[in-house]
């Protein structure tokens, strides 16, 4: 069940129910994408191989670290504004509005590649929702700005690996 389908019985003072319920919503739907990325990260990590690999695996893991901390943060807001996060692994599923990460053990131009892709949207979706809160939250609207600072870096550590040098992503 999502956030959206419980009743909110209360929410931050000076925030009305209706204002709640959509910060919530949108909210949620940046903790799906986190949850689903550090879990992805991970899978990358135990699955990247060839040359660079020791480079892109230890690259990794601050990445799953830093990303863990935001999705922390944001059940946090979630539930400071009178919501319930879900984190369970068939909730993250059901939740989902994108398609699996399909590669197994891949080279680390592979891996790569998708996961500038994965970036992508994770990055582009944070910037949306930062517009959307900014109509309704900006504790909400701060949190997110903050975090895609933080996804845009680690983004670019991704293209730094599959850049040319005449600046072209090889994907």
């Amino acid at each position: 069940m999502s956030n959206s389908q419980h009743p909110i019985e209360f929410t931050a003072p000076g925030m009305d129910n209706e204002t709640a319920k959509k910060t919530i919503e949108t909210l949620d739907n940046r903790l799906v994408s986190l949850l689903d990325l550090q879990l992805t990260l991970k899978h990358i990590h135990w699955n990247v191989v060839g040359p660079s690999f020791i480079g892109v695996h230890e690259m990794l893991d601050p990445q799953v670290d830093a990303i863990r901390e935001m999705t922390d943060t944001i059940a946090e807001r979630i539930a400071t504004l009178g919501g319930t996060p879900q984190g369970t692994p068939k909730s993250i599923v059901d939740r989902r509005t994108w398609d699996e990460y399909s590669l197994g053990k891949a080279f680390v131009i592979e891996h790569l590649g998708a996961l500038d892709k994965v970036y992508s949207g994770v990055n582009a979706d944070h910037r949306n929702a930062i517009s959307t809160l900014s109509e309704l939250d900006p504790v909400s609207e701060d949190m997110i700005t903050s975090q895609l600072g933080d996804l845009e870096q680690f983004q670019w550590f991704v293209r730094a690996h599959i850049e040319s040098s005449a600046g072209k992503l090889d994907h």
